[in-house]
């Protein structure tokens, strides 16, 4: 009999499997942030702390203000066009979103006093808090639930930890190729991992079949790559620059990236689903091939801490604690440091960023690849 401890979602998945068998790391992804009503993100609150993790915009306003300042710069790049639209998807508390509005409207009036903005939200819990958050700025603000529904016109889009929460595939390395990868229910009850039927065409791999040891996970993640090509297929028609911030790598490799964070804490991704937030790393390279094959341009990727001090993080959080008392100055400093710091608990280095524009144009902190 099964003794070990259980939640609602864990009991469903169970039946799921029961009747229909084993389900993909796909669909078990899914469930646990999306099911409606156990999922992760249908019955929490998951930020802050009191949530389960804290996004860089609750860290610091230096986070949100940094990408308003790089959202002034892209709309001015793009030659300061008249009407805007100013998109975040998963916006959050909408924490970022206020800092960047802050930001815009002091530094650049005729942009804020023309744009609107639009909020992609799914969770009608979420959109409340958005709502108290943004409240200042009410009514510039509209809310969808899905991108598509974003008015026509050029788009300035922010996406900061978007796409870690997309679900992927995996796949393992069996001794007749590499298998997806499957969760089901072992001898006691439990859930576990095994290997299914359908296999992956070896030309998907970074390396040759023969050199990879049995029992190495091989993510993809074609949802993540639809998103992109949403993303890409919006900027191309109309114009506009979308900024892209997530943690993960920037070559396309090896690895099982799957993690689940309960009470800021790692979490094995099977022992609680629906009472812990699922994600994995984001593979930077394909969604830079998805980019490059969609005709937009690319700028990136950078680290997070050079993104940030390339927009002036260091002259920003200087401004910020003059006049402050030191334990004031200590805390922007701490803040800087847990955003832009590399090392364990910071941010600076596992977060990547990339931008992607149309037309073409070279945007700051990138590197010029003309």
């Amino acid at each position: 009999m099964n003794t070990t401890p259980t939640t609602p979602l864990a009991e469903k998945i169970k039946t799921l499997i029961r009747t229909n068998g084993p389900i993909s790391v796909t669909d078990y992804f899914a469930l646990c942030l999306a099911d409606p009503e156990h999922g992760y993100y249908r019955t929490r609150e998951p930020f802050g702390r009191h949530g389960d993790f804290i996004t860089a915009p609750e860290i610091s306003q230096l986070f949100g203000e940094m990408i308003g300042v790089f959202m002034v710069h892209a709309w001015q790049r793009h030659g300061s066009p008249a009407s805007v639209r100013l998109v975040e998807i998963g916006p959050g508390r909408g924490t970022m979103m206020t800092d960047m509005l802050r930001v815009i409207k002091r530094i650049a009036p005729p942009l804020f006093e023309h744009m609107h903005v639009h909020l992609v939200e799914t969770s009608e819990r979420l959109r409340g808090v958005q709502r108290v958050t943004l409240e200042a700025y009410s009514t510039k603000i509209s809310w969808h639930d899905s991108f598509e529904d974003v008015p026509e016109g050029f788009t300035l889009i922010a996406a900061n930890e978007l796409f870690d929460a997309i679900p992927i595939r995996q796949f393992v390395r069996t001794a007749t190729g590499f298998r997806e990868r499957l969760v089901g229910l072992d001898a006691n009850d439990d859930l576990t991992y095994a290997a299914g039927i359908a296999t992956l065409d070896p030309a998907l791999l970074p390396a040759p079949l023969a050199t990879i040891p049995e029992g190495t996970i091989f993510e993809l993640a074609p949802a993540r790559q639809a998103v992109m090509q949403t993303l890409c297929e919006r900027l191309r028609t109309f114009g506009g620059t979308a900024v892209i911030i997530d943690y993960g790598h920037m070559v396309t490799g090896f690895g099982d990236t799957l993690q689940a964070v309960r009470n800021h804490d790692f979490d094995p991704p099977l022992a609680h689903p629906g009472d812990a937030d699922l994600t994995s790393h984001v593979d930077f390279e394909d969604l830079a091939k998805v980019a490059v094959s969609m005709g937009v341009h690319l700028n990136g990727g950078l680290h997070q801490g050079d993104f940030l001090f390339g927009l002036g993080l260091a002259e920003r959080s200087n401004a910020l604690s003059k006049d402050k008392d030191h334990a004031e100055q200590r805390l922007i400093s701490a803040a800087v440091d847990r955003l832009a710091g590399e090392g364990a608990g910071k941010m600076g280095e596992l977060f990547k960023v990339i931008a992607v524009s149309s037309p073409a144009l070279n945007l700051m902190p990138f590197r010029s690849v003309d």
